[in-house]
C-alpha cells in the first residue's frame, strides 16, 4: 500500500524512513503541517509490533501535534518521530547519535524534542549532529525548580489541571474522594497520580512495569489493578496516560465512568468513537488540548519568559477545555469533533 493512501495520511507534508545499518537504526519522521511555523514533536522509542504499525503511529501523533500547537496558541506546527526497539533493550549511543544525523538530513523541516522511552541525554547525544533538537538548554521550571529539559512535569501539570476542570465542569465537585483509574505510570501518570494524591483523590493504577505499579501503592496509596482490568472499574475517572488508540468499541462499552481525562495522544481509535463517549455521557477532555503542557513547555524555553509565565501558559488549558465543553454542549456533537474545528480554524490557510 502507497504512503499516500494510507487511512493516516491526512495530507501530510512530508514523510521520511531510514535505517543505518551501522548502528542498526530504523526510524521514521513525519510532518504534518507548517502553516504556523516549523513542525516540532517528540522523538519516541518503542518496540513496535510492525513498521505498519509504527508509520501508523507516527502519522497520527505528527498530526496530533499540528493540532496540539495550534489549540495552545503556539507558532509551530506539527511533526514526529519514532524510532522502532526496545528503549530499555535496544536504545544506544550509536543509534541516538544516528537518530541526529537523520533530523538533520531534514534541514529544520523538523525540530524534535523528547518523548516516550527517550531521555534528556539521548537528545544531547543527536544535538552531537543535529541543531534542529529542543528542550535540552531549559531555563523556567513550573515548580521554580532546576530545569533539565524534560517537559514531563509541564505534562503531568497541564493534565492535572484539565482533569481538575473536567471534574469540577462534569460532577460539580473538587477531587478529595473522587476515584481516578491512571492508565500508566511513565514519566508523566506517575506525576499525575502525586498531584491527585495531594489533592485527596482515590487511585487506581496499572501499568506494564510492575515496579510502577509497586511504586505508585507504596507512595500513594493506590490500589493496583490488573491491565486487562483497568476499563472495567467503577470509578469516576479515567486517565489514560501510555499508548494511543485504546478507545475503541469495545473499550468504551466496558467504560463505567463520567470523564475521561488523561496524557496518551490519540486516545479515541476512531474520531466517531468520540460520539459514542456522548452517548454513554462520558465527558472527553481531547488529549492534544489536555496533554499540551510539554509543547508548551519547550515553547516558553524559546522566548523570553519565566516559570509563572509558563505556569499560566499551560493553566489556560482549563479555559480552552470549558470552551470546547460548552461548544458542544451548545451544538449536541463530541468534544473531539469541537476541538478539531476550533484547531483547523487556526491552522488551515
Amino acid at each position: 500500500m502507497s504512503v499516500f493512501e494510507h487511512s493516516e495520511f491526512d495530507g501530510h507534508e512530508h514523510v521520511a524512513f531510514h535505517q543505518d545499518k551501522a548502528s542498526g537504526l530504523k526510524a521514521i519522521i513525519a510532518v504534518h503541517n507548517s502553516n504556523l511555523g516549523n513542525a516540532l514533536g517528540g522523538c519516541r522509542m518503542w518496540p513496535y509490533s510492525s513498521d505498519e504499525e509504527a508509520l501508523r503511529d507516527v502519522l497520527r501523533l505528527s498530526k496530533g501535534m499540528t493540532y496540539k500547537a495550534a489549540m495552545a496558541g503556539l507558532k509551530q506546527g506539527g511533526g514526529k518521530a519514532v524510532i522502532l526497539g526496545n528503549p530499555r533493550t535496544e536504545k544506544t549511543p550509536e543509534k541516538m547519535l544516528a537518530m541526529g544525523k537523520f533530523i538533520n538530513s531534514l534541514s529544520g523541516q523538523y525540530i524534535s524534542a523528547e518523548d516516550s522511552g527517550l531521555t534528556v541525554d539521548d537528545l544531547k547525544l543527536m544535538a552531537k549532529e543535529t541543531a534542529y533538537v529542543s528542550g535540552i538548554q531549559a531555563k523556567y521550571h513550573i515548580n521554580s525548580e532546576s530545569a533539565d529539559g524534560n517537559p514531563a512535569p509541564s505534562t503531568a501539570y497541564g493534565v492535572f489541571v484539565g482533569l481538575r476542570t473536567s471534574v469540577e465542569h462534569t460532577m460539580n465537585s473538587d477531587l478529595k474522594n473522587v476515584k481516578v483509574a491512571i492508565q500508566g505510570l511513565g514519566h508523566v501518570g506517575m506525576r499525575l497520580a502525586k498531584h491527585l494524591c495531594n489533592q485527596g483523590a482515590k487511585l487506581y493504577v496499572t501499568d506494564i512495569h510492575p515496579e510502577n505499579i509497586e511504586k505508585a501503592v507504596n507512595e500513594f496509596s493506590a490500589i493496583a489493578v490488573n491491565p486487562n482490568d483497568i476499563y472495567d472499574l467503577d470509578v469516576d475517572v479515567f486517565a489514560p496516560c501510555a499508548m494511543g488508540a485504546i478507545l475503541d468499541a469495545e473499550n468504551i462499552g466496558r467504560l463505567r465512568v463520567k470523564v475521561i481525562a488523561g496524557a496518551a495522544n490519540n486516545q479515541l481509535a476512531k474520531e466517531v468513537f468520540g460520539q459514542l463517549l456522548v452517548d454513554k455521557g462520558i465527558l472527553y477532555a481531547p488529549d492534544y488540548v489536555i496533554n499540551a503542557g510539554g509543547v508548551i513547555d519547550i515553547y516558553h524555553q524559546s522566548i523570553a519568559s519565566s516559570d509563572k509565565g509558563l505556569r499560566d501558559h499551560i493553566e489556560k488549558i482549563s479555559d480552552t477545555l470549558l470552551e470546547i465543553y460548552r461548544r458542544a454542549e451548545a451544538q449536541g456533537i463530541a468534544t473531539n469533533i469541537v476541538a478539531n474545528q476550533i484547531a483547523e480554524e487556526r491552522f488551515s490557510k
